[in-house]
């Protein structure tokens, strides 16, 4: 399996921070990102014409957010982004840029993209080094007594699983369409373009003991997909239905859903499938 782009930029930036800037020779030194507040400009990604402009950014380990503002003097942010929610991971393919990142928050319970880059791939580094520090404080403060090993995983992760599938309405009658999903943790969502700020829908996958499961296979009478690996995700509410292009992909989706199927649900997480149950 390929390593993860956050991984390949990582291991990058470490190759030339012990080689060319001879960064680990001075070890006394604290690193910029670990600081608590960190302030620069990134390249940000309108949400509704895709155009990339130079925002000023700040993170605030003391107030746990990541804030961003659309103009160089505005007083107020366009967007606070709270740590308890906050992920990060580098998406140099999708974003089309050696150093793209992905930050996703929640807002009103559904997730918000934000899609930003830098020219410099250790400005983006430390960025993400940031975001992990502060991730780390809020989880300290708010579980306290807990070992930092139990959150060091889940300061923030990869994408279980990313691609195209097709999809059909709750009907199970309207045509299937091609859109983008994004496994994240237990929020499977779907976008018509893959740098959407918002999805089109979500779904919430629970454990397999609680009436989740994934098929290889479709219902028999429904018609109207082009694909022809089919998979019906089954939550106890409703069966959603999606077709992949090989069956290479439906093995991979499959698998992704088992991982997250097999796992036991957190305290937390029950709370958020009540959300997703009672949502209009």
């Amino acid at each position: 399996m390929d390593n993860p782009p956050s991984y390949r930029l990582l291991r990058d930036q470490w190759i030339r921070a012990k080689y060319e800037r001879k960064e680990f020779m001075f070890l006394e030194q604290q690193e910029p990102y670990s600081a608590g507040y960190r302030e620069g400009f990134l390249w940000k990604r309108g949400r509704d014409n895709g155009q990339y402009l130079n925002r000023k950014f700040i993170l605030s380990e003391r107030e746990g957010v990541l804030k961003y503002f659309n103009k160089n003097d505005a007083r107020e942010p366009k967007a606070i982004m709270k740590m308890d929610t906050i992920n990060a991971t580098f998406q140099p393919g999708k974003i089309g840029t050696p150093h793209g990142m992905q930050i996703t928050y929640l807002k009103d319970n559904s997730t918000r993209n934000i899609f930003v880059y830098h020219e410099d791939g250790k400005e983006m580094v430390d960025w993400f080094n940031a975001i992990r520090v502060a991730r780390l404080h809020y989880l300290q403060v708010a579980f306290p007594g807990a070992p930092d090993s139990e959150w060091l995983p889940k300061l923030t992760r990869n994408y279980l699983k990313e691609g195209y599938m097709e999809k059909t309405g709750p009907k199970h009658t309207e045509g299937f369409k091609k859109r983008w999903f994004t496994m994240d943790d237990r929020r499977l969502m779907y976008f018509k373009d893959p740098l959407d700020a918002y999805a089109r829908g979500e779904v919430f996958i629970g454990n397999k003991d609680h009436s989740y499961s994934v098929l290889p296979i479709l219902p028999p009478s429904v018609q109207g997909y082009h694909w022809q690996f089919g998979i019906t995700i089954v939550t106890p509410d409703r069966k959603f239905l999606v077709t992949c292009e090989t069956e290479k992909d439906r093995e991979d989706w499959i698998a992704a859903f088992q991982i997250v199927l097999n796992r036991p649900m957190l305290p937390q997480e029950y709370a958020v499938e009540a959300y997703f149950k009672h949502k209009p």
